[in-house]
């Protein structure tokens, strides 16, 4: 089941979940390939919009993002009206210009804590990228190099943290795993 075109098929049956919005979230650990499974499911979708939970997560508040996305962007997509929140430089330590989210017809999330208990009442289809901790974040470390290494050190302590306090796997509607050509995902 490699082929994107059928999970997006199935994904655009579902009913709205937050407004006029089909909410599909992607979680997983840090390093597990969220990111870019989200950029190909988004363009297999026609192009659907995708929000990074990096954008909405700080150095000082790894977790504490929900009321921000409450705000900025679950609430306005709920009422079908354009979000609006401001991406977090995590270079710069600091909050960039606004950017904006449509209320399309399917929107993804993606990030470590999109299937969270907060959020998912307002999802349509959660999915798990079924990759182990460890693998995620040896994958994580080798991505990002040894200067990041100290904040490695203390994501996972964090990521294991909120994982264990507020689990998504367990409420996934699909796991999905990475081939070496494509994904299968399992319902």
């Amino acid at each position: 089941m490699n082929d994107l075109s059928r999970l997006a098929a199935r994904l655009r049956t579902l009913a709205p979940s937050c407004g006029p919005v089909r909410l599909i979230a992607v979680d997983g650990h840090a390093g597990s390939g969220k990111s870019t499974f989200a950029a190909r499911l988004a363009t297999e979708l026609g192009d659907a919009p995708v929000l990074h939970l990096d954008d909405l997560a700080t150095h000082e508040a790894l977790f504490d993002w929900t009321d921000r996305l409450r705000e900025q962007v679950t609430g306005p997509l709920s009422r079908g009206e354009r979000a609006r929140y401001a991406p977090y430089d995590w270079t710069a330590r600091a909050f960039g210009p606004p950017r904006t989210l449509e209320p399309a017809p399917l929107v993804l999330i993606e990030g470590v804590g999109a299937g969270r208990r907060a959020l998912r009442p307002a999802l349509a289809h959660l999915l798990w990228m079924d990759l182990p901790a460890a693998e995620s974040w040896e994958r994580g470390r080798r991505r990002d190099g040894p200067a990041l290494s100290a904040f490695w050190d203390g994501w996972t302590a964090a990521e294991a943290a909120h994982f264990s306090a507020d689990p998504s796997r367990p409420w996934a509607d699909a796991l999905v795993r990475q081939l070496p050509v494509g994904y299968e995902w399992l319902e």
